[in-house]
């Protein structure tokens, strides 16, 4: 699954067609038979009820940070895997119907993610219009292509303006020309892809109560091995007020041996540890172990350990 060749059946995406979301999922698999969901949980709900083979939801943007909906659904719904990620540079472009000048924009409808994105840009070149938040990008290109639609413009990606026929008044109006939205490819619950040497883990980690050092302890699983993370953030349960949950992803494979004893020490201490996948990292980068937390420390270590007690890693299996 983690090649695009290989995705044959039904790939779902958070839609609408036009919007990045879409956008990415063409980039690795631009011949699949794509199917649109108006939002990420019916997009990974279709994952578990067989409908669609995998679907595409984005995750995390360098600006806005974690994507609440896809974090809360893939932590909490029933057991999915993902695959794979997808980088995309984010650049948004205002769209009007013809006819429209940028001095006559009074009301822009946008996403509340590319609002944020574009905030700095729309007060100074847009100082009287007034900005409304809607589902999608493409939504809010597909209602101002409407000749009666009450907004003037759209905050959207260039592949929804050309699809719903508008004209891009002004292109690349994002405030950071650096953003760039990460999208996963998400499939039933499953084993990883194999490991390249270059992949990330994520998985969700619950307290048992919150204390002083709960966070701590969590952390520590991780450090204690030399284990990276590159992102991590608290999302609440729903169960009770201050109930919070750990999103984490980790630089390297479930297969790595620091991984295991990381995710191992993590389930000692933790009430519950949802593991959602290993994959490979989009940008490529190689995650570096120092001293004693390479493969090679942690082999050497278990075979000096069954050296003195040769039972150890039968009992180990056993537990």
């Amino acid at each position: 699954m983690a090649d695009g060749a290989r995705l044959a059946g039904v790939l779902g995406y958070f839609g609408p067609q036009g919007t990045f979301t879409h956008q990415a999922l063409i980039s690795i698999a631009p011949d699949a038979e794509a199917q649109a969901f108006p939002s990420v949980m019916l997009a990974l709900d279709a994952v578990r009820s067989g409908e669609t083979e995998a679907s595409l939801v984005p995750i995390e943007n360098s600006v806005e940070g974690g994507v609440t909906a896809t974090l809360d659904n893939l932590a909490m719904g029933a057991p999915l895997t993902i695959v794979r990620e997808v980088l995309l540079p984010v650049q948004f472009s205002l769209a009007v119907r013809a006819g429209t000048k940028t001095k006559d924009v009074r009301r822009v409808l946008t996403h509340p993610h590319a609002a944020a994105q574009c905030r700095t840009w729309v007060t100074r070149h847009l100082p009287h219009a007034s900005v409304t938040e809607g589902g999608s990008t493409a939504a809010a290109a597909a209602e101002v292509a409407d000749p009666d639609s009450q907004y003037d413009a759209a905050i959207c990606a260039r592949i929804a303006a050309e699809l719903y026929g508008l004209t891009v008044a002004v292109d690349r109006i994002a405030d950071n020309a650096k953003a760039v939205t990460r999208f996963v490819l998400v499939g039933p619950a499953g084993a990883p892809p194999a490991r390249t040497g270059h992949d990330k883990t994520t998985v969700v980690a619950y307290m048992y109560k919150d204390r002083p050092g709960a966070l701590l302890e969590i952390l520590e699983q991780f450090a204690g091995r030399g284990v990276n993370l590159c992102r991590i953030e608290s999302r609440p349960t729903k169960a009770a007020l201050g109930d919070y949950c750990f999103s984490i992803d980790v630089d390297g494979h479930v297969a790595d041996p620091r991984i295991r004893e990381a995710l191992k020490g993590l389930h000692r201490v933790c009430k519950k540890v949802v593991y959602l996948g290993s994959y490979e990292r989009a940008d490529g980068v190689v995650p570096s172990a120092t001293r004693g937390f390479t493969d090679e420390d942690f082999y050497d270590a278990d075979l000096w350990l069954e050296n003195i007690d040769p039972t150890a890693s039968t009992r180990s299996e056993e537990a």
